[in-house]
Formats: structure tokens, C-alpha cells, sequence
């Protein structure tokens, strides 16, 4: 008496769910894989249907990485629920790719600090300015936020930069950036903001160890650059 054992001609491509269950998820397309996190189609399209349309409109899944939770849920199949699932989805992938840095750990390298912004950063469409504060034996105390839209003196003022480092009495701090471009190369304003602050941070006896442009096509670290 023979195993049973099911035959893969019968798995056809609109069935999603039997296929992952049949040959793993390594084996499933993206559209496949977006249609079982909608788990359900619309009215007359399935959900493989609904998941292929929403992966050519916005370029594939990173495409539909970008795309804001408004504008998703405005999709034809999308509501809250679906649009809440695939945000959730996506958000699991980006922190599985990304190597995270925790309170307490030692930035060894900028890599490190590309390795966790990265899976964030890579896909924003505009610029977010960012501090890791370090304490004075350089272990992580925690990152902050400080201003996002097109990095100027203005937009980063050494007040809202080191405010969060005096709160939390840190002695150090990494600064960091992401080029929506792709291209991670320093741009003159990137390295006069970077002049400023490591000058606010001497007056402050907070050193800036370094500024770490983070962008699709790799990173730049302006303290190898010479430029701390």
C-alpha cells in the first residue's frame, strides 16, 4: 500500500494556500503570498486576483512597502482589516531583515547602525534625522527621532539634538540619516550639519562619534570620510 502523496499538477496558481501547504513558502510568488495575508477577495475577484492588482500598481512589494495606510485602505479589496494586516506583514519582514540594536549593546562599527535602520529607512520617501544615545561606555541607551523632511541647519538645530541626550545624561551620540535617493554619498549640507553639531557637542561634553547616512545602495560613514 502506497503513501498518499498529492499531486502538484493539481495545485493550480489560484490556490495559494494548498501550494504553501504542498511545496513551503519559498515557492509561492508575491502575489500569492500578499493574497493569503488578505486572506479574502471582493465581490468577483479572488484574492489572489486583488493581491496582483495591488502589487502592479504600486511596483511590487516594495512599491507596497511605501504606500501609507490611508491611501492602502482606499485600495479596490482594501479595507481597514486587510490594510492593517498587510502594514503588519511588511513591518515583521523589515525588522526580521534588519540586525537590531538593543539597550546595551555596542556599536562596533557603522555597519551596525546601517544594519538596523536600513530595513526602516531604505524605503521612506523623505529624509529622517535620528540620534542613538550612548552612554560613556559607548553602549546603546536608546535612539530618538528628531525631524523629518530635507536635512537643514534649520530643521536640525543642535537644541533639539542634544535636548534628548541631556535629558537621558548620555555621553555620546551617533547621528543619523537616510537619502531617499539611494545614493548614500554626503551632501554638503549633510557635512556642515555635521561640523555644527560636533562643535554643539563639544561646548555640551557630548561627543558626536560619528553621522551615518543611510540609504538603499549601502551607507556612508562621515567620520571615515575624515569628516569627525
Amino acid at each position: 500500500m502506497h503513501d498518499c502523496q498529492l499531486d502538484r499538477e493539481t495545485i493550480t496558481p489560484d490556490r495559494p494556500r494548498e501550494r504553501l501547504e504542498a511545496l513551503g513558502p519559498s515557492a509561492l510568488s508575491d502575489a500569492e503570498l500578499v493574497a493569503l495575508m488578505l486572506r479574502t477577495g471582493n465581490r468577483g475577484s479572488s484574492a489572489l486576483a486583488v493581491a496582483t492588482d495591488l502589487l502592479a500598481r504600486h511596483g511590487g512589494l516594495q512599491g507596497l512597502s511605501r504606500v501609507s495606510g490611508r491611501e492602502l485602505g482606499r485600495s479596490q479589496g482594501i479595507g481597514p482589516a486587510k490594510s492593517a494586516s498587510l502594514r503588519a506583514a511588511l513591518e515583521v519582514g523589515r525588522r526580521l531583515a534588519g540586525r537590531r540594536l538593543r539597550a546595551g549593546a555596542v556599536i562596533r562599527s557603522p555597519s551596525d547602525v546601517y544594519h538596523h535602520f536600513h530595513p526602516s529607512l531604505r524605503d521612506a520617501r523623505q529624509e529622517h534625522f535620528l540620534v542613538i544615545l550612548l552612554d560613556a561606555r559607548h553602549r546603546v541607551l536608546r535612539s530618538e527621532m528628531i525631524s523629518q523632511g530635507t536635512l537643514t541647519a534649520s530643521l536640525v538645530h543642535p537644541r533639539e539634538v542634544f535636548r534628548p541626550a541631556l535629558r537621558d545624561a548620555a555621553a555620546a551620540l551617533v547621528l543619523v540619516h537616510n537619502h531617499p535617493s539611494g545614493d548614500p554619498t554626503p551632501s554638503a549640507e549633510d557635512r556642515e550639519v555635521t561640523a555644527r553639531l560636533a562643535s554643539a557637542g563639544e561646548i555640551l561634553g557630548v561627543r558626536v562619534l560619528d553621522h551615518i547616512v543611510v540609504a538603499e545602495r549601502g551607507f556612508c560613514s562621515l567620520r571615515e570620510q575624515g569628516e569627525l
